[in-house]
């Protein structure tokens, strides 16, 4: 159902960061690159990054099937409904919201979970329920079908529903590695605390560090093996940084090289190095660089991207990213043979039952939890 709209909607090229594309902050700083307005996602991202969307939606209360009842869904344009309209959007949904079954091949995804839940199912026969901070971390590799649906667990109050997902790409040498999906509990993602100055009175800054090291030395949970992220030269780090009010952080520096992108997706206005910088832009700095952020306002939240470019071609057509256009003919032709693999759901847009809690069930039948 609907699986020539998602194929549609995913047809997105990879975007680029822009010097020039924000005149209205003109001062220099030290170590700041560029400046640009993030706008309507998908967000700029640069090498290793294909795509970054923030979804932010303020789901009602479910019904009986934790779904939305029909008068509820009266204006939109079911299939593809991204309008926002009363504050949520049903993606592909038709009455879950989500993304039903749609395929990908030559990268990973890697979803930050932050508020709701996210039903997962794919081709291989695994299956997760994971969100209140979890992360899925999956390589599409060679090929994987899955849906995405964003059960309505709450029937009495609201289901707020927030979430990353970050598209990383593969090496030329793991673009056609086996398919494989890590899940990151809450629970094991380090959360580090770091006090402003000692002489200040300003509060603390909280980093959530998904990938890379933390800025105390605390490693994230490994990332799958294909990964560029498991490449240690590669450097990538994919941290959330929250900055409460007045607070100040030193952001340490890394290796030369690197692309470094903040995404300043909530709050008012920081200082990254002396250059004010308003909420709703990306700025990217310098890696080998001390970058120094200063919250002006009330609480402000970062989103981090870092990763060593891998510098390769990048053919891209919808969910299939590959080095070549003859690349792309062919995994268009290996999906339409293999499906790549079963689905034996019984729906595109499956959801779990409602008392299954957060777990992940593997193609073997093994069931992990938090």
């Amino acid at each position: 159902m609907h699986r020539v709209s998602i194929l549609k909607r995913l047809g997105i090229s990879e975007m680029t960061m822009n010097a020039s594309s924000d005149t209205s902050i003109a001062q220099p700083a030290h170590g700041v690159i560029a400046v640009t307005k993030l706008g309507a996602p998908p967000w700029p991202t640069l090498d290793p990054f294909l795509f970054c969307v923030h979804h932010n939606d303020d789901y009602p209360a479910g019904n009986a099937d934790m779904a939305l009842n029909p008068e509820q869904l009266e204006g939109r344009n079911i299939g593809t409904d991204f309008s926002g309209k009363d504050g949520w959007s049903m993606y592909h949904g038709d009455t879950t919201p989500g993304f039903p079954r749609h395929p990908h091949r030559g990268f990973e995804t890697v979803t930050l979970a932050r508020r709701g839940y996210i039903d997962h199912s794919d081709s291989l026969g695994a299956t997760a329920r994971f969100g209140q901070g979890d992360v899925q971390w999956m390589t599409a590799g060679a090929g994987i079908v899955h849906s995405e649906m964003f059960p309505l667990l709450e029937s009495g109050v609201s289901n707020p529903t927030e979430l990353f997902q970050i598209w990383l790409n593969l090496a030329a040498e793991d673009k056609l590695k086996p398919p494989h999906f890590t899940m990151f509990w809450s629970e094991d993602i380090p959360r580090v605390r770091i006090p402003s100055a000692p002489s200040s009175t300003a509060g603390d800054t909280e980093v959530v560090v998904i990938a890379g090291p933390s800025p105390l030395g605390q490693l994230a949970p490994e990332p799958p093996p294909a990964s560029w992220a498991s490449r240690a030269a590669a450097e990538v780090a994919i941290w959330t940084i929250n900055l409460s009010s007045n607070a100040t952080f030193q952001l340490p520096s890394a290796s030369p090289g690197l692309n470094r992108v903040l995404y300043f997706f909530a709050g008012e206005a920081i200082s990254v190095n002396g250059r004010t910088v308003t909420a709703g832009h990306a700025v990217q700095v310098q890696s080998d660089c001390e970058i120094e952020l200063a919250n002006t306002g009330e609480a402000a939240e970062i989103l981090m991207l870092q990763g060593r470019p891998i510098g390769e071609p990048v053919a891209q057509h919808g969910p299939f990213v590959m080095n070549s256009n003859a690349e792309i003919r062919t995994a268009i032709s290996d999906y339409q043979r293999s499906q790549f693999g079963a689905w034996q759901w019984p729906a595109d847009g499956p959801v779990h039952a409602r008392e299954s809690g957060r777990f992940a069930q593997r193609p073997d039948g093994s069931i992990e939890r938090p």
